[in-house]
């Protein structure tokens, strides 16, 4: 008898393991695909919009979509009341989404994991006066909260970012405090604190990388809340301002026209809906495929 050789396989580098049970999830991909296709657009804004998102055309007011009748192709998308191609603010307007979604959850999630992990480690009275600043926090409305720390500090970009960002801040902080104190019962934690390891080491060393996978998922969903919040903001007239493109402020300007010229409407919305929703289904598949419990 012929003895066969038996091949072990090959080990998986972590990488390659998360891609594959991420792309398991065919939601996830197709989400994952549009926010790479919306990055594009808002990186390459200037190059990809076929006009700029100011410049008016006095000539082709309230221009329907180019496959309709009366449309023009110069103009895919139509036009609004002052003459400005909806696809082109719609372009750049990804970018201000994109950037404010930035800003907002790296500013939230670096302030939250500092004060969960201050918070989980610490206990006593300082995980209490933190948790009873968060449970006022989340008390309040949101949106509501956001309007009127927008309102104090006057209607900017910068003041609707600052404002999403602090009003996101707790979800960070009471995930971040529940993974710590998770963390804190185990042995490795223990065997660092035996051999001298300091509180700092402790908390960024050894125990916030194993508390990463829940704060990634809740970022990336944390997009989605953002740029709802930051076309809601843009919506009642705190964010952008005019004449920036926002999705917001572009569904504010265009209500009067609902009724003779929907496009103005529609197509914002869409933006909106399809990128909160991309965001959405990619949080769902990270989710899948960095919890350890959901792969067997």
């Amino acid at each position: 008898m012929s003895s066969q050789t038996i091949t072990a396989p090959i080990p998986k580098t972590p990488l390659q393991e998360f891609w594959h049970y991420f792309r398991t999830n065919k939601g996830a991909v197709a989400g994952l695909s549009f926010i790479v296709l919306i990055c594009f657009m808002a990186i390459f804004a200037d190059f990809v919009a076929p006009h700029s998102p100011s410049q008016q055309y006095r000539d082709a007011l309230l221009l329907p979509p180019a496959w309709l009748q009366g449309g023009n192709w110069s103009f895919i998308l139509g036009t609004d009341d002052v003459g400005r191609d909806i696809l082109s603010r719609l372009i750049h307007g990804s970018r201000l989404s994109i950037s404010v979604g930035i800003v907002a959850v790296t500013a939230s999630l670096i302030m939250g994991i500092l004060l969960g992990l201050i918070a989980g480690y610490f206990k006593g009275m300082i995980d209490t006066m933190i948790m009873r600043i968060v449970d006022i926090m989340l008390a309040m409305p949101s949106l509501l909260l956001a309007i009127a720390i927008v309102a104090i500090l006057g209607p900017s970009i910068v003041n609707a970012a600052l404002a999403i960002s602090i009003v996101s801040l707790p979800h960070y902080v009471r995930l971040t405090r529940a993974a710590t104190m998770a963390e804190m019962s185990k042995d490795y934690v223990t065997s660092s604190r035996v051999i001298g390891a300091g509180p700092l080491r402790l908390m960024f060393i050894c125990i916030l990388p194993n508390c990463l996978a829940p704060l990634i998922v809740q970022a990336t969903l944390g997009f989605s809340t953002a740029i709802l919040d930051m076309a809601a903001l843009g919506f009642l007239g705190l964010g952008a301002q005019p004449p920036t493109p926002e999705w917001g402020s572009m569904l504010s300007d265009a209500l009067q026209f609902v009724q003779r010229a929907w496009w103005v409407v529609t197509f914002p919305g869409l933006m909106i809906l399809i990128t909160v929703l991309a965001f959405n289904l990619m949080g769902d598949g990270l989710r899948d495929a960095l919890d350890p419990k959901l792969k067997q």
